[in-house]
């Protein structure tokens, strides 16, 4: 990894690493990749109900590329006449318009915050009724903005995260390239959970070593999270996509 223009840490789950990858090595970069977490499908009689309560909302929101792939092998995900299907980023909107619901939306803005602006969101008025298809602890403040506009929200966890620990041997691979520094290293942070179960994975003995990188967030939600957590260089990207969080890199490297 010493000859890579950069190095960029993913914290992808398990198996997710492919697209960014990719994306750094087209710009001359290596990816190290740390996966705090793997996708857990949800195939169940539970799941399966809660999948067809939220289906039938008029509204429906889908809120990762992982709620959409769990939920397609539960059942057909097709809008019915009248039927909105909405996602938090484009990353999301491709994969559910592959799964056949082609006329999807997403905002421009890719956060719950850009979703929430979106006038299909804004129209909505106390007594309607969104589907929420999602995991466990994932994208809350969607759930929470609506509950407190009186909106009814049918939440379907069709996936869950589970907990990985990370690779001890993985964890001093890192520690020795961030203090050699031969090339640029910078974090990809998409998801807040990953990132504190990194945080809370790191040896207690050299706390300032992996607040050096540069991170790269996806939101600026995620960009202040890393802040609060001492993270000096921080970088926003276009959204979670792997070409925007490279892109990003590209316009923080030297």
């Amino acid at each position: 990894m010493r000859d890579a223009g950069f190095l960029l840490i993913s914290l992808r789950p398990v198996g997710g690493h492919d697209g960014l990858r990719r994306a750094a090595a087209r710009a001359g970069g290596r990816v190290l990749a740390l996966s705090p977490w793997r996708i857990e499908a949800h195939d169940d009689a539970a799941a399966r109900r809660a999948l067809r309560e939220a289906l039938a909302c008029p509204r429906v929101v889908f809120t990762s590329p992982a709620a959409v792939r769990a939920a397609a092998t539960l059942g057909p995900l097709k809008t019915k006449r009248g039927q909105l299907f909405l996602t938090v980023g484009e990353g999301t909107r491709r994969v559910l318009a592959r799964a056949g619901a082609p006329d999807a939306q997403a905002p421009t803005r890719m956060d719950s915050e850009g979703l929430l602006a979106l006038p299909a969101m804004t129209a909505l008025q106390r007594g309607d009724v969104i589907g929420l298809v999602t995991a466990p602890g994932g994208r809350g403040e969607i759930a929470r903005q609506f509950t407190a506009r009186g909106i009814g929200v049918r939440r379907a966890d069709v996936y869950a995260r589970v907990p990985v620990a990370l690779p001890a041997a993985r964890i001093a691979q890192l520690h020795t390239l961030l203090d050699e520094a031969a090339s640029p290293i910078f974090l990809a942070l998409s998801s807040g959970e990953a990132f504190g179960q990194l945080l809370a994975e790191w040896p207690a003995r050299a706390p300032k070593a992996l607040r050096r990188v540069t991170v790269i967030a996806a939101s600026e939600r995620l960009a202040g999270l890393a802040r609060e957590q001492g993270f000096k260089r921080v970088r926003v990207a276009a959204s979670a996509r792997p070409a925007d969080l490279v892109a990003a890199v590209e316009a923080a490297s030297p």
